[in-house]
């Protein structure tokens, strides 16, 4: 059903550049079949209203799951802070949030809303906070930790979150887009790779590492902006997927001979056949259940923390050309590459036994308080990037 929100009173506070209005108008564009009235008249007859508070924050998610509670008040420590309902009640709804008498509503709180979040592999309560000038700065920082995922590689998870921070905030400040800082990235892409083959290792790692840094930066600055855009998306996620395994065999290409008995075209086909292996297992796990090759199990999100990707890879480089051998950091990329695609087919081969027994798979981090009350130190790591909050 076709749902028509409206904007409820104002707030000055700016957060990451944007007015809660601005912000509102935004996350309302994200969710499915909605769009914005002006007034309640302006609603058919036969269509849902969702009204919301502009003196609150949220998360696109948080009114997402208020769309799963018709004829609901959600509130924040009992005060009411956005509404659904059908058109019928939509008077009564914008009188209520106003201030007025809201009986006949149902009332929720985000704790009664679903936790887990599948897109960013995390289980944190949706966001609602009311918004106060003071309260500025946290909000903007709560807004920030709320953008990461919760289950991704030890680098984005531990390195990069605070100084990101930074640097999302000039970008926000002085209007740097997400697909700005992106195409940045790609050009660092092109020249690190460029600076493998020659056998620039050190320039090539530099510029490996900056893009893997703006590579948090983007999506991190179109989350707190609501500034994505499906060209950026396509953007940065395609660049993200086809370019590691040309960044390992340009390296290679730099070296003569083989590299401990290997034939250097033999490890280019591994690296390849490891690389491509690895994605189209993640890809097929998602076939089994609610959710992602990395998030089913506890093990599973340590893993993620060293598998085969990217930063992991960069690590292995990095180490490897400090002790004076580009030829071991090349055979150690390839062979941790190929390993950790053998440990995703034998967690592929478990998930599948495992569905045909007990029908389909869902994550650890689906139920949060049993996941907090059985497995406490995985649920602390990775139910969110912790680091990614300032005062954590």
């Amino acid at each position: 059903m076709r749902v028509y929100a409206l904007i409820v009173g104002e707030s000055e506070t700016v957060l990451w550049g944007l007015t809660s209005q601005q912000r509102l108008q935004r996350q309302l564009a994200e969710l499915p079949d909605c769009e914005i009235a002006t007034t309640v008249d302006a609603v058919p007859n036969d269509a849902h209203v969702l009204c919301v508070r502009a003196d609150f924050v949220y998360e696109t998610r948080t009114l997402a799951r208020l769309l799963d509670h018709p004829e609901t008040v959600l509130c924040h420590s009992g005060q009411p802070a956005a509404g659904y309902g059908s058109q019928a009640n939509a008077s009564a709804l914008v009188a209520g949030l106003e201030g007025g008498d809201l009986a006949g509503f149902a009332r929720v709180e985000p704790g009664d809303l679903a936790a887990y979040e599948d897109n960013l592999r995390k289980a944190e309560v949706p966001l609602l906070l009311p918004i106060s000038p003071d309260q500025r700065q946290a909000l903007q920082d709560r807004l920030y930790g709320r953008s990461y995922k919760g289950i991704t590689d030890l680098v984005t998870k531990w390195f990069w979150p605070r100084p990101a921070r930074v640097v999302v905030g000039w970008c926000a400040k002085l209007g740097i887009s997400p697909n700005m800082v992106t195409l940045t990235g790609l050009l660092l892409v092109i020249y690190a790779g460029y600076a493998f083959y020659v056998g620039d290792y050190w320039f090539g790692l530099v510029a490996g590492w900056i893009m893997t840094f703006l590579d948090t930066v983007d999506g991190k600055l179109a989350r707190v902006t609501i500034k994505s855009s499906r060209i950026g998306h396509v953007l940065d996620h395609g660049m993200d997927i086809i370019h590691p395994p040309f960044w390992y065999v340009l390296w290679g290409m730099s070296l003569s001979g083989p590299v401990f008995g290997w034939p250097l075209a033999d490890l280019y086909w591994w690296t390849f056949a490891g690389y491509i292996g690895g994605r189209l297992i993640e890809a097929a796990f998602h076939g089994l259940g609610a959710c992602s090759l990395f998030d089913w199990r506890p093990f599973d999100a340590y893993f993620r923390l060293i598998t085969g990707r990217r930063n992991p890879c960069l690590i292995i480089f990095t180490l490897g050309l400090a002790l004076g051998s580009p030829e071991g950091a090349f055979f150690a990329v390839v062979a941790w590459t190929v390993l950790s695609t053998g440990m995703l087919l034998l967690r592929l081969a478990q998930a599948t036994a495992v569905r045909m027994v007990n029908g389909p798979l869902s994550s650890w981090l689906a139920d949060p308080a049993v996941a907090a009350s059985s497995y406490p130190r995985a649920f602390r790591s990775f139910s969110r990037t912790r680091g990614a909050y300032r005062n954590e």
